[in-house]
């Protein structure tokens, strides 16, 4: 039997039901759903034999971020989530069945965004790129969150609350709901492609690189020998100036990288809805 959970670990969604075969239904429903998912939106299998009291689903779940936030992600198993709280592994799979289940809740978890009430009148761009510095700030924040890899749509209430919030800003938009969707997928892959970039740069220099090196601007002398108009012809001359590595930033007109890629998509975007008007 699936019951929903109201203890303060887990979301707090109200389900009401005012017909009795309704509410038969939707209880087939939801226990047709994966047992992480069913947490996830505070529906959770009632618990077997057991201590009571002694863990929560948030516990463990704040553990094992924990864990991975310091280790990675590698570092996290049921045994290590159970030692570092204190209990044996099999105290946690009365609440959590699996490790993947455990990850999908890690990954809901950090993804519990404070989003600010609609104003009703708020620019598109704006939203958008808001959106897209909230969302890729999750990459460094918790650097294994990117190396969980994509494994469908998005199906929890947290991440269905991005989902909802980057739909805010197309609101009144002239286009159908399949456009939409495919503004999200485009503004969140964006956002997931500088976050990762983002994150790696942070993780190589924790591990002793400078940034210069990582830019390839340590390396600039080296690049201008090695790269030839022959071998390289379009790369070459980008090499030579300079500007491959950023050697000379005083006369770089494009600014930050990502902001400068982000309106570009966002210019795309508007040259799409004037094309629909016309």
């Amino acid at each position: 039997m699936m019951r929903k959970e109201n203890n303060a670990d887990l979301t707090q969604n109200e389900n009401v039901h005012t017909d009795s075969t309704a509410d038969t239904d939707n209880d087939e429903v939801l226990q047709s759903l994966p047992n992480a998912l069913a947490i996830s939106w505070g529906y959770v299998k009632q618990q077997k034999r057991g201590p009571k009291g002694e863990l929560s689903i948030k516990m463990i779940v704040d553990a094992a971020i924990a864990i991975a936030d310091k280790d990675g992600l590698s570092a996290v198993s049921m045994n290590r989530v159970a030692q570092s709280l204190g209990y044996s592994a099999m105290s946690l799979y009365r609440y959590i069945q699996s490790k993947e289940d455990l990850i999908l809740l890690m990954q809901e978890a950090v993804c519990a965004y404070d989003v600010l009430p609609s104003t009703g009148d708020e620019d598109w761009r704006e939203g958008l790129r808001e959106f897209v510095r909230v969302t890729a700030s999750v990459f460094c924040e918790h650097p294994w969150f990117g190396d969980i890899p994509v494994s469908g749509v998005p199906m929890t209430p947290n991440h269905l609350r991005i989902v909802d919030w980057a739909l805010r800003s197309l609101r009144n938009m002239p286009v159908n709901d399949f456009e939409k969707m495919s503004f999200v997928l485009l503004v969140s892959s964006y956002a997931r492609s500088i976050g990762l970039i983002q994150r790696d740069l942070i993780l190589a220099v924790r591990a002793g690189k400078s940034p210069e090196a990582f830019s390839g601007l340590s390396y600039t002398g080296a690049l201008k020998q090695l790269v030839t108009a022959e071998a390289y012809p379009d790369l070459y001359p980008i090499v030579a100036s300079g500007a491959y590595t950023g050697e000379n930033e005083v006369e770089n007109t494009v600014g930050n990288d990502f902001d400068f890629g982000l309106e570009r998509i966002l210019d795309g975007i508007q040259a799409f809805l004037d094309r629909k008007q016309q």
